[in-house]
């Protein structure tokens, strides 16, 4: 055995259980899921403020009609992305009760009011000095509220399904319509799930005298949420989605259900204050890591590598995957590429495949922090939007979709000398195959 066989064969015994554990984990499926459950809203409250804020409208519009125009649309970025916490948290009980075959609606229901339940219903309002009660900060159910909403969804979840599975639950007689049945059978396990988290939200309240999101969010989301911001962990992220990718595991699936909730607390963050007040706090975020590395090809940002193929590559095997891939591979669809080439499993392209996106990262993130190039703005963009429009969408400025093209270049000049190296290697073996065939026909012939 090579010792590139045995470096593969260490590696391999080292990922493939943490992959096939991260893949296969209950409770990551279930928060990918939910996450997902929420996408349909938060794209439509995405495309609102895109529109709301277009950088042009101010040139053919007064700013009065501008404000009464941004006015009303005021609700819809609020009324998605601005409660996604209460869609994560339904999501949650609902997928993680589907996946142990109870009732799923219900346990979405649960879980939801058991969020609602450690949710203070005042706000504190400046020069005010008592609260004004019976409303509920918008923040709690959003960003800020996120945490407690992955936690409070997982916990419901799992006390809800295990009273089900116990079998505390009212048993109706046959001939009662399925409806009203199912409402009695989820009635104990109702109860007694919403009695523990009101006696929970009781004993923070009155023991630590705070509430349970100031709880988690301190001590839990803050700095894990700051942690993530970081060039330094994003990296490490990265790194392992191209090395599961290289093992033929799909990487984004893997590291994104462990990121992304950190990930995308982050573009709610974003999103909040730039529809506020148009300033965005954070670099690191959800659509940073799909615009800037998916959004150029695919994972890998390959787009330039399939470019690169068609435009200077010789060899047939070479220029045949270009074709097949140029197509998907604008949409950011890059199986053709990953599996035709291949990449997986191929030596010969480890490095450039590994390196050339943690390099337009690092790019990515210094052209943002010396504002060169405004982060993303927390807008949801779909991952297929081509390559420059994406960009533009994601920051709403041109410079974003520029930046872009700068990490297309660098991505073809990381790869370049590695494609000419099989590019050469190929030509070789199809001049051998060609000259073998020509003797075989001059033996015949």
């Amino acid at each position: 055995m090579t010792e590139n066989s045995k470096w593969f064969d260490l590696l391999s015994r080292f990922l493939m259980p943490m992959a096939a554990f991260l893949n296969n984990s209950r409770y990551l499926q279930t928060l990918r899921d939910a996450f997902m459950l929420a996408f349909p809203i938060t794209m439509f409250g995405s495309l609102i403020v895109v529109v709301a804020n277009l950088p042009f409208l101010d040139k053919f519009m007064s700013p009065g009609v501008l404000d009464a125009f941004k006015t009303s649309l005021g609700n819809a970025p609020s009324a998605t992305m601005g409660i996604m916490s209460l869609f994560v948290v339904f999501g949650i009980g609902y997928y993680l009760s589907k996946s142990y075959e109870v009732e799923a609606v219900f346990g979405g229901v649960i879980a939801l009011v058991s969020f609602l339940l450690l949710t203070p219903f005042f706000v504190s309002v400046e020069n005010v000095a008592d609260p004004v009660g019976n409303v509920i900060p918008l923040d709690r159910l959003g960003a800020k509220g996120m945490f407690l909403a992955m936690i409070t969804g997982f916990l419901a979840g799992e006390i809800y399904r295990f009273i089900v599975q116990k079998n505390w639950t009212i048993k109706m007689p046959a001939g009662v319509p399925t409806a009203v049945a199912k409402s009695f059978s989820a009635l104990v396990p109702a109860l007694l799930t919403l009695t523990v988290f009101l006696g929970i939200n009781i004993a923070v309240t009155s023991l630590l005298d705070t509430n349970l999101h100031d709880l988690i969010f301190n001590l839990v989301q803050k700095p894990l949420v700051n942690l993530g911001n970081g060039l330094f962990p994003t990296l490490i992220a990265i790194f392992f989605v191209q090395l599961f990718w290289f093992f033929g595991l799909h990487g984004q699936v893997i590291v994104n259900s462990v990121m992304d909730p950190i990930w995308n607390t982050l573009s709610l963050e974003n999103l909040n204050a730039y529809t506020s007040n148009g300033e965005i706090p954070n670099i690191i975020s959800k659509q940073f890591i799909e615009i800037y590395t998916v959004g150029i090809g695919g994972s890998g940002s390959t787009l330039a590598v399939v470019v690169a193929i068609l435009l200077f590559m010789r060899s047939k095997q070479m220029k045949q995957i270009g074709k097949l891939s140029i197509g998907p591979g604008i949409f950011n669809v890059n199986e053709p590429m990953i599996f035709g080439l291949p990449i997986v499993m191929n030596p010969l392209i480890m490095i450039p495949w590994i390196v050339a996106p943690l390099i337009t990262v690092t790019v990515t993130y210094f052209a943002m922090s010396t504002g060169i190039v405004p982060p993303p703005t927390g807008v949801a963009v779909p991952w297929t939007v081509p390559m420059f429009i994406s960009g533009m969408m994601a920051t709403n400025s041109l410079a974003g979709g520029l930046l872009q093209l700068v990490n297309f270049a660098i991505i073809m000049a990381v790869w370049f000398p590695f494609l000419v190296f099989i590019d050469r290697l190929n030509l070789k073996k199809e001049r051998e195959e060609a000259n073998t065939t020509q003797e075989k026909n001059q033996q015949i012939g």
